[in-house]
């Protein structure tokens, strides 16, 4: 059975070096290309499409995450499998609420690539190691994890939003936003904002500039 596939990312080159890759494996067909995550949203849907390779940053506009879950509530979509650079905790979370059947980082040999893409045709969880390991030392140490809305509330801090900002972006309150804060730093064992972002970036909990 041939595996139709969705390339989604905002690189012309990432995208040609993809599809050379997948075009040599047998089974594989390459149906449609997105540069953006709401272009991959359409043409999962207007196109017969197996499996969506989905990229999570795209400049401005939706991110993959977003149209991963879009992608996935419609009955009958393809699959998705994230293909990225970032293993940060925020996003890995995000790709597998949103219903990720996959996250492979894009470093990956061409043989693991195959072979993930393979899995979630099946209907299967593919895990890239490294993923499946902080997944896992998540589950061991609950009450260390920051939970997936810190998560959130301390990248927006470290992409340089207030509180103020903060709030209006995951509509909750200030008060709210500034519990969340209080927590992630009780959990990272710091007593600041920028000690907060330096620590959750060394643990690749968050990505930082």
């Amino acid at each position: 059975m041939t595996i139709r596939l969705l390339l989604a990312d905002d690189h012309p080159v990432v995208r040609a070096g993809l599809r050379a890759v997948l075009d040599t494996e047998p089974g594989f067909t390459v149906v449609a290309e997105a540069a953006t995550a709401e272009r991959a949203v359409e043409l999962a849907a207007a196109e017969e499409v197996d499996v969506v390779l989905m990229d999570l940053q795209f400049g401005a506009g939706m991110h993959g995450s977003q149209a991963t879950a879009a992608i996935t509530a419609r009955p009958g979509g393809p699959r998705v499998l994230v293909l990225t650079t970032y293993d940060t905790d925020a996003d890995i979370l995000a790709a597998v609420e949103a219903g990720a059947s996959g996250y492979l980082l894009k470093d990956a040999p061409p043989e693991e690539l195959a072979a993930a893409v393979r899995t979630a045709a099946a209907g299967q969880s593919a895990l890239a190691p490294a993923v499946a390991l902080r997944l896992m030392d998540r589950m061991r140490t609950p009450a260390e994890a920051l939970t997936k809305r810190e998560l959130e509330v301390l990248q927006l801090v470290a992409d340089g939003l207030s509180n103020q900002q903060i709030s209006k972006r995951l509509f909750l309150s200030q008060a709210t936003v500034k519990s969340h804060l209080v927590h992630i730093y009780a959990k990272l064992g710091v007593e600041s904002r920028t000690a907060a972002v330096a620590a959750a970036g060394a643990r690749r909990l968050i990505r930082t500039p």
